[in-house]
C-alpha cells in the first residue's frame, strides 16, 4: 500500500493540523486493511491519496474509492482511496474509511445508505456538468435574479481579475507599443484588428477601449481611427449587451457569434490579420479530460454523477416528487430550463439544490494506445508525448482539450507580429500537479478547472509559438497568470 500526500503544506491555511489528520488517516486505513480481509493483490496495489481541495464546494465526497477497469470493464487490482482532508470530519473518519475498505472488498462504491445514479460512467468531457454549465451561462440573468447575488460573488476571490484597471492599462500600453513599432517600420496595416473572446458583460472591452483612445490622443498617433475591435462570444444576448456596454466605441466594434473552441471557423477571412487576441477566464470553462499515470500505465479518469439518498429524498419532498422522478425532472431542467418546474423562482431553486448536491464517483480506465478520443481535435498525440516526457513518473493531470483546441484554432488568425494573451488559472509546470487539487470546483451553477499550461506550451511549440506565463501582479494573492505568445524563430 502506498500513501501519497498531494498537497504543499505551505499552501494550506494557517494553523491547519494537516499532519494530525494525515497520521489518523494513515493509521486507520492500515488497520482496516489488516483487519477486514482485503485480498493480498488488491492490498498490495492499493494507493491512498491525501488531498486538500481548496474549493469550498466540489463534486467530491470527503472519502471516495476509485477502482480500475480494463477496456472491457473488468476490474483490475489497482485501487485508490482518495481523502479530502479539508472536508474530513474526525468524528466520522473511521466510519467513512471503513465503508471505503469494504467497498473494495464488495466491489461496490462506499455509501451512506444509497445513492441515486443520474448517468453511467463517462470521461469528464462527456459528463453532465457541461449541460449544467451551458444552462448556467444561458440563463445567468434568471439565476442571479432569483439567488439575489452576482456571479462574481461565488469566485474564490469574491471578484474577477478581468477588469483590473492597472492590468487593462498595461495591456493597452503593450498593444500601443506594438503599433508604434510597426508604424516606425512602415508596416502598420490600414485596418488594425484586435479581438476579445468571451466578452461577458462588455465591461473589460469598454475599459480597454477607453484607455486605448486616451493613450492614442495623448500621444497624437491616430491609431484609434484604424482600430477594428471584434467582440466574440457564443451567446447573442451577451454580444448585444457587450455592444451596448462599449457605448461611444460601438462604431468601430463588430459582434461575432463564435465558438471559443474554434474561432478560425468563423474568422478564416481574417487569417494573419489580427494583431491582438485576448481571453479572460474562458479556457478554464472549456472541455477537459483527466489522465493518470500509475506505474508507467496511462489511465483515463471516468466519472458517474449521483445524489446521496438523503439529498435526493429532501429535494424530492421539497418539490412534491418521488426520488425516482428526479432523473427525468433534471433532464427536463437541462433541456428546457427552470420553466420545467413551473414558475422561474421554483425552477431555479430546484436547479440550485440539485447542483449543490451533485457528486461524482470516479474510476480509472486503462488507456489503450490506439485510443485517440481524449486527444484535442487538430492537436494529435505528439504534444501529449512531449508533456509526459517532462512529467513526474506518478501523476494525475488535466488534459485541457478545449483550451488546446481554442489555441490551435486562434493562432492562425494572428498577424506575423500579433500575439495571443490569456488571463486564467494555469498549471505552468507538470510538477505542480503533485502538490494540490486543481479542480473542478463548483461556483454557483457553473464550475472552474485549472488549465494545463504545460500542455499548451507543448501544443504551442508544435504550432510554431513559444508560450510564456507571467504572474498577475495587480492583486496580492491572485492565482491568475497571464499567458502570452511569441512566434518561434
Amino acid at each position: 500500500m502506498i500513501i501519497q500526500a498531494n498537497y504543499a503544506a505551505s499552501a494550506l491555511p494557517p494553523r491547519t493540523d494537516v499532519a494530525g489528520l494525515t497520521s489518523r488517516v494513515t493509521a486507520a486505513v492500515t488497520s482496516l486493511v489488516d483487519r477486514c480481509g482485503l485480498d493480498p493483490e488488491t492490498a498490495a496495489a492499493l494507493r491512498v491519496h491525501l488531498d486538500w481541495v481548496h474549493y469550498h464546494r466540489s463534486f467530491r465526497d470527503p472519502v471516495l474509492v476509485r477502482r480500475t477497469v480494463d477496456q472491457h470493464d473488468r476490474l483490475r487490482p489497482l485501487a485508490e482511496i482518495a481523502v479530502d482532508l479539508r472536508q474530513l470530519d474526525p468524528a466520522v473518519l473511521s466510519e467513512q474509511l471503513a465503508a471505503a475498505v469494504h467497498a473494495l472488498i464488495d466491489g461496490e462504491p462506499a455509501d451512506d445508505g444509497g445513492r441515486l445514479l443520474l448517468d453511467g460512467f463517462t470521461p469528464w468531457r462527456e459528463s453532465v456538468i457541461w449541460r449544467f454549465n451551458r444552462l448556467f451561462w444561458q440563463r445567468l440573468g434568471d439565476w442571479e435574479g432569483t439567488m439575489q447575488r452576482n456571479y462574481e460573488a461565488s469566485l474564490p476571490s469574491r471578484g474577477s481579475d478581468a477588469n483590473h484597471p492597472d492590468a487593462v492599462a498595461d495591456s493597452v500600453g503593450d498593444f500601443w507599443t506594438l503599433l508604434r513599432d510597426l508604424d516606425s517600420r512602415g508596416q502598420l496595416p490600414p485596418e488594425v484588428y484586435a479581438m476579445e473572446i468571451g466578452v461577458g458583460s462588455g465591461a473589460r472591452a469598454r475599459l480597454w477601449l477607453d484607455k486605448f483612445i486616451a493613450l492614442d490622443r495623448e500621444c497624437g498617433t491616430g491609431y484609434y481611427s484604424k482600430l477594428r475591435f471584434l467582440l466574440g462570444d457564443y451567446s447573442p444576448t451577451t454580444l448585444d449587451k457587450a455592444l451596448a456596454a462599449v457605448g461611444p466605441h460601438a462604431p468601430m466594434c463588430s459582434v461575432i457569434p463564435i465558438d471559443a473552441h474554434n474561432p478560425f471557423k468563423t474568422l478564416s477571412f481574417l487569417r494573419f490579420k489580427i494583431l491582438f487576441v485576448h481571453l479572460t477566464n474562458v479556457y478554464d470553462n472549456l472541455t477537459f479530460d483527466e489522465i493518470a499515470r500509475r506505474d508507467g500505465q496511462l489511465y483515463l479518469l471516468e466519472v458517474r454523477p449521483y445524489l446521496h439518498a438523503a439529498d435526493a429524498a429532501a429535494i424530492a419532498a421539497a418539490f412534491g416528487l418521488e426520488p425516482a422522478d428526479l432523473p427525468a425532472k433534471i433532464a427536463q431542467l437541462l433541456e428546457v430550463g427552470p420553466e420545467a418546474l413551473g414558475p422561474r423562482e421554483r425552477g431555479v431553486d430546484f436547479w440550485n439544490r440539485v447542483y449543490s448536491a451533485l457528486r461524482m464517483e470516479e474510476r480509472l480506465r486503462v488507456l489503450d494506445e490506439g485510443d485517440e478520443a481524449h486527444l484535442p481535435q487538430g492537436v494529435g498525440r505528439l504534444p501529449l508525448d512531449d508533456l509526459l516526457s517532462e512529467a513526474p513518473p506518478d501523476v494525475r493531470f488535466h488534459l485541457s482539450r478545449g483550451a488546446a483546441e481554442s489555441f490551435v484554432n486562434t493562432v492562425p488568425l494572428l498577424h506575423p507580429r500579433g500575439y495571443l494573451q490569456v488571463q486564467d488559472i494555469f498549471v505552468a509546470s507538470m510538477k505542480e500537479y503533485v502538490h494540490g487539487f486543481k479542480g473542478p470546483g463548483k461556483l454557483d451553477g457553473s464550475f472552474v478547472t485549472w488549465v494545463n499550461g504545460a500542455f499548451l506550451r507543448a501544443v504551442g511549440a508544435r504550432a510554431g509559438f513559444d508560450v510564456h506565463f507571467a504572474p498577475f501582479r495587480y492583486r496580492a494573492g491572485s492565482r491568475t497568470q497571464i499567458l502570452y505568445t511569441t512566434p518561434r524563430d
